[in-house]
């Protein structure tokens, strides 16, 4: 009997079989999904006014700041108002020791009784007029050392505003702290720095929107005050200052805000935001654009969002046929078969 050996069969069998699923039914199925195209839905491109809106962030502070301090440091002898105090223009908000003063009203007050016995001896002859004139000099010189020492011993407000800070009680020496600080809040201001691409489109008296982070969606209104001539060379910006209204006191120093300019409006391409993708590892945004039968891939900045659409700042012209459904996966050159277009 003839025995076969498996192991000796099994190469010829394995080539066999390799032959068999290699046969036409299989290159006919490679060849149906190759030429199988992607359905994909286009968007042709039109241009529309978009307002050119720019938004800057940027911190909330005092119209007027001031510290209230004496001119050389001195005890403290009453302070009238605490943090959270609204104050006047000229209230008397604290009191210095009145020890100096007082010496030099005396002083003063010595001087003038003086001149006025002097100037009896001066009209009979008693003394020159060189004399008169010294003592004159020096009466002058004493008013304007007192009326310092009153305007440093009672402090008062130069503004109408609310006290922000307190940092002495009676009794202590007031030293390199102000004893309080005042703050004007109606208005506020608010500070950006702008690119310098808008340099000479940034008017003074243009409007502006405001956002403060703790205040919800509540938009306050303000305009450019100031522009700062120069540009900084390192961030290429410019400073601009925008007063706000605040006549409910609202808005406070130190809130976070949100600033908006409007430069007029521009023709400009707006697409579907699913139409727009994102380069992978980048901030690079995309699109692609139908072109005879096939996907070509599309750079394109990207301005404002407008609902659930994107202005198109550069990349596109009219009459581009964006691919807005079936762009996810593509590549460039892909063939695809539009399915519906929409106008």
């Amino acid at each position: 009997m003839k025995t076969y050996n498996l192991f000796k069969l099994t190469p010829l069998v394995t080539l066999l079989l390799l032959f068999s699923s290699c046969g036409g039914k299989g290159t006919s199925r490679d060849s149906e999904t190759t030429s199988q195209k992607r359905k994909v839905r286009v968007e042709e491109v039109r241009f529309v006014p978009v307002d050119q809106l720019a938004s800057f962030t940027a911190t909330v502070e005092a119209d007027v700041k001031n510290n209230i301090a004496p001119a050389m440091g001195g005890r403290i002898r009453n302070i009238y108002v605490d943090v959270g105090s609204s104050v006047r223009k000229g209230q008397k908000l604290a009191v210095m020791d009145e020890t100096n003063l007082s010496q030099q009203q005396t002083q003063l007050a010595t001087l003038k009784r003086d001149y006025e016995r002097y100037l009896e001896l001066y009209k009979v002859g008693g003394i020159s007029k060189q004399q008169i004139d010294q003592l004159e000099s020096q009466i002058r010189v004493m008013e304007t050392l007192v009326n310092n020492l009153i305007e440093n011993t009672t402090l008062i407000s130069p503004i109408n505003g609310v006290v922000t800070a307190r940092n002495y009680d009676p009794g202590d020496v007031a030293l390199q702290l102000p004893i309080l600080v005042v703050e004007s809040i109606n208005p506020v201001k608010v500070l950006i720095n702008v690119s310098e691409s808008y340099f000479s489109r940034v008017t003074k008296n243009m409007p502006a929107e405001i956002k403060a982070d703790a205040l919800g969606d509540e938009v306050f209104s303000g305009k450019v005050s100031v522009i700062y001539p120069t540009i900084d060379p390192v961030s290429h910006t410019f400073p601009v200052e925008i007063k706000v209204g605040n006549p409910n006191q609202l808005l406070r120093p130190g809130m976070f805000a949100r600033v908006t300019l409007n430069f007029g409006t521009e023709d400009h391409p707006v697409v579907p935001d699913m139409a727009v993708l994102k380069q992978i590892g980048a901030d690079d945004r995309y699109v692609f654009v139908e072109k005879d039968g096939k996907a070509i891939y599309t750079k394109v900045e990207l301005g404002v969002r407008i609902n659930d659409k994107y202005e198109i700042v550069s990349g596109l012209k009219e009459g581009d046929r964006v691919i807005v459904e079936g762009n996810v996966g593509l590549i460039d050159g892909t063939e695809v078969e539009v399915v519906e277009s929409v106008q």
